[in-house]
């Protein structure tokens, strides 16, 4: 019998074909399974007060993404961005629909709203309630530029939850399979965007591939393992470190949950996240948790290559 030998480009053109590309988020469940993560994470977490304050922002976005219109462009207009490999809901440029000022208002009385929470947290969200049409379009302007030294680092999680709405009622009506990847591996194929961090999957027909989480509309797509999410450096400039690995200063039998992909060519990192070792792991409530992992790595001189939407650094 006679075997046919690959060469190397056929095989990645096989795997392309072969891997399922995209992962669309659930409108049904992406808020409602994040805000128990993260209730179930707060249980034992030194910051557990703020992830619970997170838990009723998720709940929030849940509540508001129920009946939260979204208009896609039309069907020639996606494919001539996508032809161009643009995405078709692009953050930069304004997709945003009105109501997503409504989804705001939800999530800030909710939280005003909410028993046993910090006074600070439910006093920010009485005082963003009553923020004018204008200031709200800034504040979602330099949020969505990533400006962070430009806007308040305590309104920002707030008025990125009200957009992850808008966005993900967005993205959950595209169709999977007519998703097409950008130029730049590393950005949302849907409104371009970074990832927070990235998945392994452990069921079918995802099972074993990794993929990267974006931070605005939920979109899910797949990148090859070993391999720089931020710079795509791959072999031996990438290593993986835990919080168990690094307290025992051995790398060779980690079996966490939640790593940090670290890369020695643009000295970066982004967490990655094993749904084998843990079933229930969610990309924005887990990174949210391991804080803990990103004070380490950043003693060790490791850069964050992309935030988490929930947890915005103040200006200096």
């Amino acid at each position: 019998m006679t075997q046919r030998i690959l060469e190397p480009g056929q095989i990645e053109q096989l795997a392309a074909h072969a891997i399922p590309r995209i992962r669309l988020p659930d409108r049904a469940q992406l808020f409602a399974r994040r805000a128990a993560r993260l209730r179930a994470l707060a249980e034992t977490s030194p910051i557990g007060d703020y992830l619970q304050l997170c838990a009723v922002v998720a709940e929030a976005q849940h509540a508001a993404l129920a009946d939260f219109p979204a208009m896609l462009p039309s069907a020639t207009q996606i494919e001539t961005v996508q032809a161009h490999r643009m995405p078709p809901i692009p953050a930069a440029d304004g997709a945003r629909a009105k109501p997503w000022r409504d989804a705001f208002a939800t999530i800030c009385a909710a939280v005003a709203q909410a028993p046993r929470l910090p006074a600070a947290a439910t006093q920010l969200a009485a005082r963003l309630r009553n923020a004018g049409r204008d200031e709200l379009e800034v504040l979602a302007d330099l949020v969505l530029g990533a400006r962070g030294g430009e806007v308040d680092a305590a309104a920002a999680p707030f008025v990125m939850a009200a957009l992850q709405v808008n966005w993900v009622a967005l993205s959950s009506r595209f169709v999977a399979d007519q998703v097409r990847s950008l130029d730049v591996p590393g950005l949302c194929p849907l409104c371009g965007s970074l990832p927070v961090a990235s998945l392994v999957a452990a069921h079918a027909p995802y099972a074993g591939h990794r993929y990267l989480h974006c931070t605005l509309c939920a979109c899910e797509w797949h990148m090859v393992r070993v391999q720089c999410s931020q710079c795509s450096a791959s072999g031996k400039d990438i290593a993986y470190r835990s919080l168990k690995a690094i307290a025992a200063n051995d790398t060779a039998a980690d079996v966490s949950a939640v790593r940090a992909e670290t890369c020695e060519h643009c000295h970066s990192y982004r967490k990655i996240f094993y749904q084998e070792k843990d079933p229930a792991v969610e990309p924005v409530a887990d990174d949210l948790a391991s804080i803990a992992l990103d004070l380490l790595l950043a003693e060790e001189g490791y850069a964050r290559a992309s935030g988490n939407p929930l947890l915005w650094q103040p200006a200096d």
